[in-house]
């Protein structure tokens, strides 16, 4: 028997169906060895693989998807979904986060286009840097590493919960920030730390103490500090645009002549959920000294 002659009249030959598919016998046994399109019959003596007529459109619909580069795992969900609404709001989801990686990856492409043609210096000038003296404060933090994409959901998340232990820590006394004690980007994981000020240190110590272990929380003193720092609204907040705050922050830095004196921060005083696009919510800073 050969690999493309037919079983019966129910079943075809992996060539007969690669052939009503309009796909290779390679990419058959690719779709079956990573669980995407299971032949309907496999011989035991000879191994060649027999499919069903019926399963024409399924072998379609999974070349369809992988044109459009979806992982294997998400094609997966999509082909064994129950109905054609469920397959479809799969469809939907996992392609409106798409066009927002392609659009956040269009403006850095854009930023760095600024940047490569020496006209960095006019994206800086749109941000205002400023000093400005704060208070020693005690935080409670809660630390992680993390890469880029995990960041947003992270910080979010972390001072909720932060917000939410200040309640057994006397208050709020601050606006509540994020420290990078690392470069956080896709290749590197930070750390990074988020600080929210309390009132009453020694409640929060007895607060670290039991929550510690959970979300490699802690309690300090961060020192009184002079920072410099620009401005920018929710909009800017977003990657890469709060690359280009950084480095604003930083090139007047040089200009003023005045140096790092710890590690860079976002300090959020806004309401992030009430707040548009345009709204200010954070502030760029870094430490500085003569």
């Amino acid at each position: 028997m050969t690999e493309d002659a037919p079983v019966d009249d129910e079943l075809l030959t992996i060539g007969a169906f690669a052939a009503r598919a309009r796909l290779s016998a390679k990419a058959l046994r690719l779709y079956d060895r990573l669980g995407l399109l299971t032949p309907a019959h496999v011989d035991e003596a000879s191994g060649y693989r027999y499919y069903r007529a019926d399963q024409v459109e399924h072998a379609r619909l999974v070349a369809l998807l992988r044109q459009l580069d979806m992982p294997l795992a998400r094609i997966a969900e999509v082909v064994g979904a129950e109905g054609g609404a469920q397959a479809a709001d799969l469809l939907a989801g996992w392609w409106a986060d798409v066009e927002t990686r392609v659009a956040g990856q269009r403006t850095l492409a854009e930023y760095l286009r600024g940047r490569l043609s020496g006209r960095s210096s006019e994206m800086y000038g749109k941000f205002v840097v400023e000093t400005v003296d704060v208070p020693a404060q005690v935080v409670i933090t809660e630390s992680r590493h993390t890469l880029a994409d995990e960041l947003p959901t992270w910080i979010g998340g972390s001072l909720e919960r932060l917000t939410g232990a200040a309640r057994e820590c006397g208050g709020v006394t601050g606006a509540p920030f994020v420290v990078y004690h690392a470069e956080v980007s896709m290749e590197s994981d930070g750390p990074a730390e988020s600080c929210v000020p309390v009132a009453d240190e020694a409640a929060a110590r007895a607060w670290a103490e039991r929550a510690g272990r959970a979300w490699e929380t802690r309690v300090r003193v961060e020192p009184a500090a002079r920072l410099a720092f620009t401005r920018i609204t929710k909009a800017q907040v977003a990657h890469p645009q709060i690359l280009a705050a950084f480095e604003a922050v930083e090139q007047w830095m040089a200009g003023q002549g005045l140096k790092p004196a710890g590690p860079c921060r976002e300090v959020y005083f806004a309401d992030w959920d009430a707040a548009g696009p345009q709204d200010p919510v954070c502030d760029i800073a870094f430490p500085v000294i003569r």
